[in-house]
Order: structure tokens, then C-alpha cells, then sequence
């Protein structure tokens, strides 16, 4: 069948298109994205804007349109924390079921975590023994670990690339100040999460998903020779540490010029390599490996898994 599976997160609105039946990798097949940057919307209260539901209504109009244009035969729709933590949250919903006819699934930030680290138990296999998986969103920082496709704890933190910026790095470039005052405020909201992961054993494995950490991979990592035709990405903290500093005296309209910055995540890379590398060194990780697969793929495989019943 012919899946559409919309992400209406806080940095982006994302349709991505997939051929896919149980028991086969899913095939991408076509991709709409738009920019909507949604922490900027937001007022005094934590209600979004009228001109950040107007960017919203606009952007799942386009995206509902392109995935008719693309013959999906279901579509599964579904918002991050943006939304969901909005003052205004319900109200944003129903006009985009009214004016786009799009119903979103408010996702919650344990399941987030729960969904991404079944896509990255799939994509890993069995083999990969027990993972421990970081992934970056623009609103949320989702954790989870486990050896099985359901984590033993996934736990998520209001550590998300673009809320970091928006809160800690308002100038552009962010001073030295801000930039220690945010790696400071991540290093204490870390600490208070590890304690249920101290419990567990020792991962083997550590993932690292979302866009931020792609990007930041191929600004500071390597390429590794990986099964069958696939390289394996790879990211140290030492690399990710020596990057930061250098990345947070560029402006944003010129980090596109490095590899792997794009223009829609340009803005809150910085924030990123802050958050992460906390988060490596709260869970004395010295390098985890990119997976390309997240929490869009997640729910495909969920949904899949349900037709097999």
C-alpha cells in the first residue's frame, strides 16, 4: 500500500510518501516539506500565534494536497510538541481538521521516544544487542533504551534544538555567555533524567537519529564502511566539542556553507551540539552512530505491524 505519514513538528511540517507492505522495508517515494520554525510563534502565554496557525494551516493544506497528488491510500497525521504543549493546542487542532480536513494525532513525548527507537531496533536488527538512542527534535529531547522493540525507559526533555535557541541563544551569533548558560541548564535537566537508565545494563549500542544529527554528523563525523552498500555514520563528542565552539561564532545565514548545515536547521544547530553533547556526556557516551531511520518511519512500521494481526 501507498502510506503518507505527516510530521507536524516544531521545526518543519513534513509529508513523507511510502510504498510499503508487512514484512518489507518501506520505499520512499516522494517528500513535501516546509519550514514553519513554530518556537517563534509562540506568545508570553505559550499560545501559538495567529500567524503561526495561519503558517500551520497553510503548510498541512499543501502537504494534505501533495499526498492526494500522490495516490496514498491512508495518511497518518500527527503532531510533536509544539503543538501539544501550546496553551492553545486544541484550538490549533480543530481548525486544521476544519479548514484542511487533516485529523493530527498528538503524539506524546514518551511515545515519541517509544516509536523512533522501534524504527532504529528495525534498521539495527537484533544483533545490535541492547540500544541506547538520542534523538533531537526541534521542541524535545527523546531518550529510550532497551534490548527488545519496545524500550525498557524512554523518557523525553524540553531540550529540543529550537526551544534551546529560542530560550538560551536569542543573538546571532550567540555570545559565549549564552552558550554556556544553555550547555549549563541542559547539564542539570540531564542529570535529573539518568537515574532510571543507571539501573539498567550497559548499552552496546548507541544511535543517534533526527535531522540535527545527521547534520552535525556530517559536520564532524566520519564515514565508516558499513553492511552491504550502506556506510555507517559515525559521531564523537570529541569531534561534536570541537565543532561547537567554532559553529556558534558563525552567523546563521552562513552555516548553510558547511557540510551537511542545511537551511532549515541552520538557525538551531548550535543549540543542537550543545544538547547533545550533554547528553553524551550525562550517559559517558564517546560516540554513537547515525541511524537514517526516526519517527516518521516508526509509525510506518507500527501501522504495518497492525495490518499483519
Amino acid at each position: 500500500m501507498r502510506l503518507g505519514v505527516l510530521d507536524v513538528g516544531s521545526n518543519t511540517v513534513h509529508l513523507l510518501v511510502v510504498d510499503a507492505h508487512p514484512g518489507a522495508r518501506p520505499i520512499p517515494t516522494a517528500s513535501h516539506k516546509s519550514v514553519l520554525r513554530l518556537m517563534r510563534y509562540l506568545d508570553a502565554d505559550g499560545a501559538i500565534r495567529d500567524e503561526g496557525v495561519a503558517a500551520i494551516l497553510t503548510a498541512v493544506g499543501e502537504a494534505s494536497e501533495a499526498a492526494r497528488e500522490a495516490g496514498i491510500e491512508e495518511l497518518l497525521a500527527f503532531a510533536t510538541s509544539a503543538i501539544r504543549e501550546a496553551a492553545n493546542g486544541e484550538e490549533v487542532l480543530a481548525r486544521v481538521a476544519d479548514e484542511t480536513g487533516v485529523e493530527l494525532q498528538v503524539l506524546s513525548g514518551d511515545d515519541e521516544a517509544r516509536l523512533t527507537f522501534l524504527a532504529v531496533r528495525r534498521w539495527y536488527g537484533w544483533s545490535a544487542g541492547r540500544i541506547l538512542l538520542f534523538d533531537i527534535g526541534g521542541g524535545s529531547l527523546e531518550l529510550a533504551q532497551g534490548v527488545d522493540e519496545v524500550p525498557d525507559v524512554a523518557r523525553s526533555l524540553p531540550l529540543g534544538a529550537g526551544r534551546s535557541t529560542i530560550e538560551f541563544l536569542p543573538d546571532d551569533p550567540p555570545s559565549a555567555d549564552q552558550v554556556a548558560n544553555l550547555r549549563e541548564h541542559a547539564r542539570a535537566v540531564l542529570a535529573a533524567a539518568v537515574a532510571p537508565f543507571r539501573e539498567l545494563p550497559s548499552p552496546e549500542h548507541v544511535v543517534g537519529s533526527s535531522k540535527t544529527i545527521r547534520s552535525l554528523a556530517r559536520l564532524a563525523g566520519t564515514v565508516e564502511e558499513g553492511v552491504g552498500s550502506s556506510d555507517r555514520s559515525i559521531l564523537t563528542r570529541r569531534g561534536l566539542d570541537d565543532w561547537t565552539p567554532r559553529l556558534a561564532k558563525i552567523p546563521a545565514d552562513a552555516r548553510p556553507a558547511l557540510p551537511g548545515i542545511t537551511a532549515d536547521r541552520t538557525f538551531q544547530i548550535v543549540a543542537g551540539a550543545v544538547v547533545l553533547s550533554e547528553a553524551m556526556r550525562a550517559f559517558d557516551v564517546d560516540e554513537l552512530e547515525v541511524s537514517p531511520w526516526a519517527l516518521r518511519e516508526g509509525l510506518i512500521l507500527r501501522r504495518l505491524d497492525r495490518l499483519s494481526e
